[in-house]
């Protein structure tokens, strides 16, 4: 099968796609032939080698976490989909390719499409969890940082969904978009501090940072001077500045929590419920352009590649 491989880590250019052995499903695997296969942020620090000290990757490895596609080949114990079903889910083997091996999967329902099937495992998943984490609550108020990216819009329909209100920064030309959420746009950058007094004078109770743009020492300075109840999932300046990081690394889930999230989130989609922003696909031998996209940061919603 053909697939994108990476043999050392870098930049985009170690990207290339091969003809590598097809994967066959396991005790409780499925093979799934991909239609969809989701771009994140993550894909592209682990081809640079940056998470290393948090998970080591073998390599040649086949980047991506995130798939949606048709079962055709299930293993044993496997009883909640059957070859020829449409699922979504995380890739256990590299979404890069024609087919992947997943554990944990659902069904997808007829009236969502492949791409925005794949748009939901990462950010859905990152979105609910960091959220909990975050303790947010009926009435509160977030302020979410990066509120038009993938994550970020996700988290914005998923806070006032809590009954939050929710602060989303985001450029100018997203600011009708993040409305659009629920969410009150704010400008990013210089003097966010007085913009977001402005439209919350009565404080921020948790800042939720999904872009990694360096917003953190505001966000500490709009929550009073503490680091309490702040979450990003981007800035590396986070240990340095006491703040929390969420990467949500083994052991941050569990298989049946994850089924169960991915499960209502796709039904919520397919009933227009919860709106998933496609920014751009690819077909599989650009994924190095996906990527560089993803990583120049002005992607405004979900990237995906189309094996």
């Amino acid at each position: 099968m053909q697939a994108i491989v990476f043999e050392e880590f870098g930049g985009p250019d170690v990207l290339h796609i091969k003809e590598i052995t097809e994967p066959h499903a396991g005790p409780g695997e499925i093979r799934v032939a991909v239609k969809a296969a989701g771009v994140n942020p993550m894909d592209y620090k682990i081809r640079h080698g940056w998470m290393e000290q948090a998970f080591a990757t073998p390599l040649p490895a086949v980047p991506g976490l995130e798939i949606a596609g048709v079962v055709d080949e299930v293993g044993a114990g496997v009883t909640d989909v059957a070859v020829g079903d449409d699922v979504l889910g995380w890739s256990a083997t590299g979404a890069y390719a024609q087919y992947a091996l997943a554990a944990t999967a659902v069904p997808k329902p007829a009236s969502l499409g492949w791409a925005e099937a794949a748009a939901i495992p990462v950010a859905g998943e990152t979105a609910a969890r960091v959220l909990d984490e975050l303790a947010l609550r009926d009435g509160e108020t977030l302020l979410l940082h990066g509120a038009a990216g993938a994550v970020g819009s996700m988290a914005a329909q998923l806070a006032t969904a809590r009954g939050a209100i929710v602060i989303g920064t985001a450029s100018p030309a997203n600011h009708e978009y993040v409305r659009s959420l629920g969410a009150i746009p704010v400008t990013y950058g210089d003097g966010l501090v007085e913009r977001v007094r402005s439209v919350a004078p009565q404080g921020v109770d948790a800042v939720f940072d999904t872009a990694g743009k360096g917003a953190l020492p505001d966000s500490i300075e709009l929550r009073g001077g503490t680091t309490d109840r702040i979450v990003t999932i981007a800035d590396p300046a986070a240990a340095e500045l006491g703040v929390a990081f969420s990467s949500g690394g083994p052991g941050s889930s569990t298989p049946e929590k994850k089924r169960a999230g991915l499960a209502e989130n796709a039904r919520l989609a397919a009933e227009g419920a919860l709106r998933l922003r496609i920014a751009g696909t690819f077909p599989l031998a650009e994924a190095a352009q996906a990527q560089q996209t993803s990583e120049n940061g002005h992607a405004n919603g979900k990237l995906v590649l189309t094996p």
